[in-house]
């Protein structure tokens, strides 16, 4: 069987898969979550080995430090993945809610319940949580899920499925509901990006280079979560010790996440003062600067910034920063560099907070906290599918809801129109 023919298979076996648990109730989908989770933790020792042999061939491949940090699986990331999956089961159930009734003057009455999307691809890099992330709330809100992970971390994404999957035989429910593409041929994903009888939505996790190559290729529609160029402007009225606090976390911590900071910008009337500790802060931290003009006349031996550190997504522990004369110019710069996906302001001053949340465009809009909060779990939507930077349909982490449709239903007494 070739490659065409393997993927016309998963997809019409989640398609038949998609209408069983479009009918299931809450309380058997949150008691699947929940075996899963406990499956996960269960298997610790066994997920630990799998990840062990991405991590010796990541490593042997040259990926830098952070990238290989996205692809460990530790008991405290496993344990991460299961509290997600537990999380999800005990969050409201979308599917069946009616979102509004009204009455036409013919007494017709008119409303909105909500439905899954059907079949669910995904088709992601690096991190292996966002097989459990993702099958989570795929079938919470009643969908299948065809999960395509990348090559560098393919032993974590199989045992993962496995696991899962294995819960939901164990429930009789069919094991196609949740598949993981298992060959790493990027034809394969050719292949599922045509099949728009079968599959309803496709969700690519990645860089740049990844979504761009599934929104070019695909029939179906794409949801996109493209990269993260996430600010921080540090305004003239804010906390030096708060603002170190929040810079430092938000490009220290986990450096290789879509929603580390990558860019900080400073209000010029502070610049003198607080240029030189922020950089020495970061400094001391091992990361790597680059920054404007008058960024380097306030810390030394600094690099110049280019036109590309503006607009770049490093994922690593490399910093762009430049000085801004007012809360406008950092409004305009995050305009024409940013990606549409995390902002945030660092102020005292309210009226600066709240302009700053009116006109900044992007997905997330902080004030006063680490761009690292944005984050589905972090939010209270249980796991995330995504931080989707696409306005239509849905913007921002995406949880839940976002995974299902509406219809109109019509509750008639017999009208007929004239």
């Amino acid at each position: 069987m070739n490659v065409t023919e393997q993927m016309l298979n998963v997809a019409e076996d989640a398609k038949s898969a998609s209408r069983t648990l479009a009918r299931l109730s809450s309380a058997v989908k949150n008691e699947l979550l929940q075996n899963m989770a406990q499956a996960l933790l269960n298997a610790t020792e066994t997920l630990i080995e799998e990840t062990d042999k991405d991590l010796i061939a990541a490593r042997e491949a040259g990926l830098a430090p952070a990238m290989v940090d996205r692809l460990a699986l530790d008991a405290q990331r496993i344990r991460g993945m299961a509290d997600g999956l537990c999380e999800v089961a005990d969050l409201p159930d979308p599917v069946g809610e009616v979102t509004g009734m009204w009455r036409r003057p013919n007494d017709l009455q008119i409303g909105r319940m909500r439905i899954p999307l059907g079949v669910i691809g995904i088709v992601y890099e690096s991190r292996p949580n966002v097989t459990a992330d993702a099958a989570g709330l795929c079938l919470k809100s009643g969908n299948a899920v065809i999960l395509r992970g990348g090559k560098e971390a393919i032993h974590s994404n199989l045992a993962i499925g496995r696991i899962l999957q294995s819960q939901l035989e164990r429930m009789r429910l069919p094991a196609a509901a949740l598949q993981v593409i298992e060959t790493t041929d990027r034809n394969a994903v050719l292949e599922l990006l045509k099949l728009e009888e079968q599959i309803d939505l496709v969700i690519p996790r990645g860089g740049e280079s990844l979504i761009r190559f599934v929104s070019e290729h695909s029939r179906i529609p794409v949801i996109k979560h493209y990269k993260g160029v996430c600010h921080t402007f540090v305004d003239a009225s804010a906390d030096y010790e708060q603002a170190e606090k929040i810079c430092i976390n938000a490009k220290v911590q986990r450096p290789g996440v879509c929603n580390a900071m990558e860019t900080l910008l400073i209000h010029q009337d502070i610049a003198e003062t607080f240029v030189p500790r922020i950089t020495n802060a970061m400094r001391a931290r091992g990361v790597e600067l680059r920054g404007c003009e008058i960024t380097r006349e306030f810390a030394e031996n600094i690099p110049p910034a280019t036109e590309d550190d503006w607009y770049a997504e490093y994922l690593d522990l490399t910093l762009a920063v430049r000085v801004v004369g007012n809360v406008n110019e950092a409004i305009d710069h995050i305009r024409n560099y940013g990606s549409l996906h995390t902002e945030v302001i660092i102020t005292r001053d309210y009226e600066h907070s709240q302009q700053f949340l009116r006109e900044v465009n992007s997905s997330v809009v902080m004030v006063n906290a680490s761009s690292r909060f944005a984050d589905g779990n972090k939010f209270g939507l249980g796991a995330e599918i995504g931080i989707s930077t696409t306005k239509l349909h849905s913007f921002g982490p995406m949880g839940l809801e976002d995974l299902t449709t509406r219809k109109f239903i019509v509750l008639g007494d017999g009208q007929v129109r004239s």
